[in-house]
This record gives C-alpha cells, structure tokens and sequence, in this order.
C-alpha cells in the first residue's frame, strides 16, 4: 500500500509532490529547502542555519509519518558550494548523532541561486 503525505504546518511543497511517500515500511522524505516553515518563506543565510532549519524541516515531516531522525536509512545531501561540507557536517550531526545513515552528498547548481542545501532522506518505520 502506498500512502502520500501532506503535513498540516510543514513547509508547503513548491510543485506538484508530496512531503513524503509511505510504500510499505519505507518513508520517502522529498528534498528540502531552508524555508521557514512559519512564514513559508525562504530563508537564508549562512550553511549552518540553512541545514538546521532543512534538517528540522525533515525531523517533522517524519513525525508527522511516524517515524524520527533515528530512523532514517539514506540521505542525498545536495550543496552549491562543496566548499561548505565541514560546516554542514558539523551540523548534520547534531541530527543524526551515533544513529547515521547512509549518505549521498553532491555538489550541485540549483534553480535559486541564493540556496546553500537541499536533502532528502528515505526512513524505515514498520508500520505498528
């Protein structure tokens, strides 16, 4: 069974996707921008506060779906400076602490020229 999640109070989706996809006990998390889910609105700044603020962005997409940062299996970290790694790591593992998944990170050119990071992820959550 595939469920198709739209999260009251998350960041709304900027096109035609959902915040996540439940196929079986796999949660897909679509990619996330910094956007300030209070405003709905983007919100830059330095690599730090972008990956927190998408990294929270994902935390409570996840609990909506029922599922938490521990169980997240992969993320595909995408960057427009690659320069900006070490600082977005340092935050990233805030998030992930000894629970880390797999990961992907790639440097990238994204449509917003002002935005430092999206990620996705992809969760495993059996369903109670």
């Amino acid at each position: 069974m595939i469920e198709r999640y739209n999260i009251p109070g998350a960041v709304a989706p900027r096109g035609p996707y959902s915040h996540a996809v439940r196929a079986g006990d796999f949660i897909y998390v679509s990619g996330q921008g910094p956007i300030d889910p209070a405003t709905n609105e983007f919100s830059f700044g330095d690599i730090e506060h972008e990956t927190r603020l998408v990294l929270n962005n994902i935390r409570q997409i996840l609990e909506a779906a029922g599922a938490s940062m521990a169980d997240v299996v992969k993320c595909s970290v995408f960057l427009r400076d690659g320069g900006d790694f070490g600082a977005m790591n340092g935050v990233y593992g805030e998030f992930f602490g000894e629970n880390k998944p797999a990961r992907t990170t790639v440097e990238c050119k994204f449509a917003n020229k002002v935005m430092k990071v999206e990620i996705d992820c992809v969760a495993y959550k059996p369903k109670a």
